[in-house]
C-alpha cells in the first residue's frame, strides 16, 4: 500500500488498518505525526483531567487476565470510605480537573447499585454540580445505568477487551457472568440512556493478531463511541492468562503497537476522546506524553487514596503515581505543557463527537 495515499484518506478497510497497525520505523513516524495533526485540527491542543478514584478493588468477575479476579486469594480487598472517595473528588474540584472518574470491580448487588447512585449525588453537590462524572463500574441493567445517569454521571467506561468473540472467550471464562453478547448488550444500554460511551481494548495479548486489533477499530466505529481508552496488555503473574507469556511480545514492542492503534484510532474517529492509559507508564515513564502526541487528548491523575493504590493490581509494575497532591500535580501540568500541550483547566471536556451525534436532527 502507499502510505501517502492512505494517511490522506479518512475512511478506512480493515487490511488497511492492519497495514497502519504494522508499520515500524520511518513509517511509523508518518503515521504519528500525520495522528497529531489530525488530533490538533479536529479536537486541538487541549488535554482534559479525569481525576481517577479507584474506590473499590472488590469483583465478582473472574478475568483470567486480571489482577483483582475473583479467584485471586492474593489480593488485599478494600472499599474506600465515603469521605475518602469525596475528599479525593474535592481535590479535583479544587484544583481545577474539570472532570472525575470513579473506578471498581465490577458489582450489581442493590446495596453497590445505592451507594454509587448516593456518591454521584454528593459529588454533585460538594462541586455545585460543576465536576463532571464518569462512571467505570461495568456490567448493569439498565435500570441502573438509567438511575445512575438521573443522579449526575454522564460518561461510562465498558471496555471490551476484545471484540473478536473467539479471542474474548481466551480471555474470559465461558460462563454467563463473563458473556460476550452481555457485554455488547451493556455498551448498546448505555447509549439508549444518554451516556457518552466509552469502550476499548488491551493490546498484546497472547494470540492477539493484527487482524484482530484492526476489527476492534472497525467495532469502534461500528459502535459509535464518544471515548476509548485503551492501552498495552501487561500480565500479572497471579492470573490464569500468566501461563502463556511466552507467546507475547516484548514490552516495548506493546507499547509501540498501543501507539500505532491509537494514532491508527485518531485517523479512523478523529473528533473521539482518546485516553492516555496508565498501563503505558508501566513499560515507558514517558508513555503518556507518548500517546498525547500521536493523538490522545485525555489525562487520568491517579487521585485513589494511598493506602489502597497499591491494591488496585490490575497488572504487574503498576505505576503508583502520586498525583493527589498540589506539587505533583504541578509536575505533570508542566511536563504537558513543556511537550506543546494546553490544560483545559475547569472544562468537562466532552467528546466533540458526542456533541456532532447528539445535535444531529
Amino acid at each position: 500500500m502507499e502510505l501517502s495515499n492512505l494517511l490522506s484518506k479518512t475512511e478506512f478497510a480493515h487490511e488497511e488498518l492492519a497495514f497502519l497497525l504494522s508499520l515500524k520505523g520511518e513509517e511509523r513516524q508518518a503515521l504519528w505525526k500525520k495522528a497529531a495533526e489530525v488530533k490538533n485540527a479536529v479536537v486541538g491542543s487541549n488535554v482534559y483531567f479525569r481525576g481517577l478514584v479507584e474506590f473499590s478493588n472488590i469483583c465478582s468477575k473472574d478475568c483470567l487476565y486480571c489482577g483483582i479476579r475473583k479467584s485471586n486469594e492474593k489480593v488485599v480487598r478494600y472499599k474506600a470510605t465515603d469521605d475518602e472517595i469525596l475528599d479525593s473528588c474535592r481535590f479535583a474540584w479544587e484544583n481545577r480537573f474539570g472532570s472525575v472518574v470513579l473506578q471498581s470491580g465490577e458489582l450489581s448487588s442493590p446495596a453497590f447499585v445505592k451507594r454509587v447512585d448516593n456518591l454521584l449525588k454528593k459529588i454533585k453537590q460538594l462541586s455545585n454540580n460543576e465536576l463532571g462524572i464518569t462512571l467505570s463500574c461495568g456490567e448493569q441493567t439498565l435500570e441502573t445505568y438509567r438511575r445512575w445517569f438521573e443522579s449526575g454521571a454522564h460518561r461510562y467506561l465498558l471496555r471490551i477487551e476484545a471484540s473478536n468473540r473467539e479471542l474474548y472467550y481466551k480471555i474470559h471464562p465461558d460462563t454467563p457472568a463473563h458473556s460476550f453478547e452481555k457485554r455488547v448488550e451493556a455498551l448498546q444500554f448505555l447509549r439508549e440512556t444518554g451516556y457518552q460511551v466509552g469502550t476499548g481494548v488491551m493490546i498484546g495479548l497472547p494470540f492477539q493478531t493484527l487482524d484482530d486489533l484492526a476489527g476492534d477499530l472497525l467495532f469502534f466505529k461500528k459502535m459509535d463511541i464518544d471515548m476509548c481508552g485503551m492501552g498495552p496488555y501487561i500480565e500479572h503473574e497471579h492470573t490464569p492468562l500468566f501461563a502463556h507469556r511466552y507467546f507475547l511480545q516484548t514490552k516495548q514492542e506493546r507499547f509501540e503497537l498501543a501507539l500505532n492503534m491509537i494514532a491508527a484510532l485518531r485517523l479512523l474517529m478523529p473528533d473521539i476522546n482518546i485516553a492516555a492509559a496508565t498501563a503505558l507508564e508501566a513499560i515507558d515513564p514517558n508513555g503518556r506524553k507518548k500517546a498525547l502526541k500521536v493523538g490522545a487528548n485525555i489525562i487520568m491523575p491517579n487521585l485513589t487514596p494511598c493506602d489502597y493504590r497499591k491494591e488496585y493490581f490490575l497488572y504487574e509494575d503498576k505505576p503508583v503515581l502520586l498525583e493527589n497532591s498540589v506539587e505533583s500535580l504541578n509536575e505533570l501540568k508542566s511536563n504537558i505543557i513543556d511537550v506543546g500541550f494546553e490544560i483545559g483547566k475547569g472544562e468537562w471536556g466532552d467528546s466533540k463527537h458526542f456533541r456532532h451525534r447528539k445535535n444531529k436532527p
